[in-house]
């Protein structure tokens, strides 16, 4: 019954020391991932910051036709 018990017991450590080792693998991964995510993350921002600024380029054009055409119209 001993012998048995023991061999549980082993075939228990057997799986614990296993399943370290892939968590020790798996780490590296999900920091990369996370990396990877950040990346994409910031990319969005920086269109988003780009089209806002082109936007506004946009909208000083449109000001300074609308300024042209009132002092033609004055003229």
């Amino acid at each position: 019954m001993k012998k048995l018990l023991a061999m549980f017991v082993a075939l228990g450590l057997i799986s614990f020391v296993g399943c370290g080792e892939e968590t020790k693998k798996a780490v590296p991964a999900k920091k990369e991932a996370k990396k990877e995510e950040a990346k994409k993350e910031a990319a969005k921002e920086e269109k988003k910051e780009e089209k806002k600024v082109e936007e506004k380029k946009e909208e000083k054009k449109a000001e300074e036709k609308k300024e042209e055409k009132k002092a033609e119209e004055k003229k």
